[in-house]
């Protein structure tokens, strides 16, 4: 089975940019998509289900043109959560908790902090929030996907001397990432196969980063301890480039 998770920055955009025929070809099972940015009237869903995506979740935020989350399955989605009592998750559609053949799939569009100080004070809280989200899910076949908007380690930003402690790269969201990788107890399945140093998943669109490869990987497939062993591959799909993001494509035993 393959779940790809793809900060797309613009369902429409994407769309214009030949996604469709992307996804047709890549063939994932599941596709967890952040920052949709677009609601259901504003885009042709039935583009989806014309390639093999009966099932859809769509949740988009209040505000027109931002944020957003979705799920396209090639199976049944079920027992599906989109809001949780709070402010920021709910009014941004920020998360999207759902069953899927037997998984539990968590998928997430962490805020950026890199506006101003008080939305760095938002995803904080966001953090501890999610924590609490999730505890349900550690036991259970659970994947936790999404754009995080976290560097977790030196090797994952491409200038961690003069980017440390800059949002996105703070001691409090690194020790948070800790956190999910240990007490937690959920795996970081693209370092199980990769630990090399250069591999980012988000470039800015500014002074040719994507060329230079002067990026950050913070888009995320995590999976608890009782999927672990059947994870056979995380990878990262640079080619694809419909998005400032690249997708991460996992691949499990079914």
């Amino acid at each position: 089975m393959k779940i790809i998770s793809y900060n797309i920055n613009g369902i429409r955009a994407a769309v214009r940019k030949g996604i469709i025929d992307w996804l047709s070809a890549v063939n994932a099972d599941i596709v967890c998509l952040q920052e949709i940015k677009a609601t259901p009237e504003q885009i042709d869903l039935s583009l989806f289900k014309s390639i093999g995506y009966q099932y859809i979740v769509w949740n988009p935020a209040q505000k027109k043109g931002y944020s957003g989350t979705a799920i396209l399955s090639k199976f049944p989605v079920e027992n599906i959560k989109t809001q949780f009592n709070d402010a920021i998750i709910d009014k941004e559609g920020r998360i999207i908790v759902a069953e899927i053949n037997n998984l539990t799939v968590v998928n997430a569009y962490f805020p950026s902090g890199a506006a101003k100080p008080e939305r760095q004070q938002i995803k904080l809280e966001f953090l501890k929030k999610y924590i609490q989200i999730i505890q349900p899910c550690k036991n259970r076949e659970t994947i936790l996907c999404g754009d995080f908007n976290i560097c977790h380690k030196p090797i994952d930003i491409h200038d961690p001397i003069r980017l440390n402690g800059v949002p996105g790269f703070t001691p409090e969201e690194r020790q948070w990432m800790d956190e999910i990788t240990t007490d937690e107890g959920f795996v970081d399945s693209f370092r199980n196969f990769n630990q090399a140093p250069g591999n980012y998943t988000w470039w800015s669109y500014m002074a040719k980063a994507r060329e230079r490869n002067a990026g950050w990987r913070i888009d995320y497939q995590l999976v608890s301890k009782t999927l672990n062993s059947k994870v056979i591959d995380c990878k990262h799909l640079v080619k694809a480039a419909h998005s400032d993001h690249c997708p991460v494509l996992l691949t499990i035993e079914e």
